[in-house]
């Protein structure tokens, strides 16, 4: 697979509370490979956001992406990776680095910000999730 767009979204309930964040792999064309999610424990929702973006390179690495097209609902992430937005909270600095530096393992990459109605099925796996974890 050379190319992989993936579709992330991380939430948290309350900020900070339970958090998680899902990745969904799919080709260009929007057929689904794969889909991750993790729980994350108590975080904010950035600190949800950027673990999500590292999942879904994570999965997109896992596939043998050569090039990734990454589309989150957060602005903050998608415009801090793009340059435009200085990362200036502490906390989302590491993840930041941590992000690029696994953004420059793909021979080209883009990340961008949809509407949360673009971004459905990530938004459902972080409810499951957390869901899931509040019945436990």
């Amino acid at each position: 697979m050379d190319r992989v767009v993936v579709h992330v979204d991380g939430g948290s309930r309350g900020n900070p509370g339970p958090a998680a964040a899902a990745a969904v792999a799919s080709t260009p064309d929007g057929e689904v490979l794969t889909e991750r999610t993790e729980f994350i424990g108590t975080a904010t929702n950035n600190v949800a956001e950027y673990r999500a973006l590292l999942l879904g390179l994570a999965l997109a690495r896992d596939l043998g992406a050569r090039e990734v097209e990454v589309a989150c609902d957060s602005e903050l992430v998608a415009r801090q990776i793009g340059g435009e937005y200085k990362v200036k909270h502490a906390g989302l600095k590491p993840l930041y680095l941590e992000a690029t530096r696994a953004l420059r393992e793909f021979d080209r990459w883009s990340v961008r910000a949809v509407r949360r109605e673009g971004n459905v099925r990530a938004d459902e796996l972080v409810n499951e999730a957390l869901d899931e974890v509040q019945r436990a």
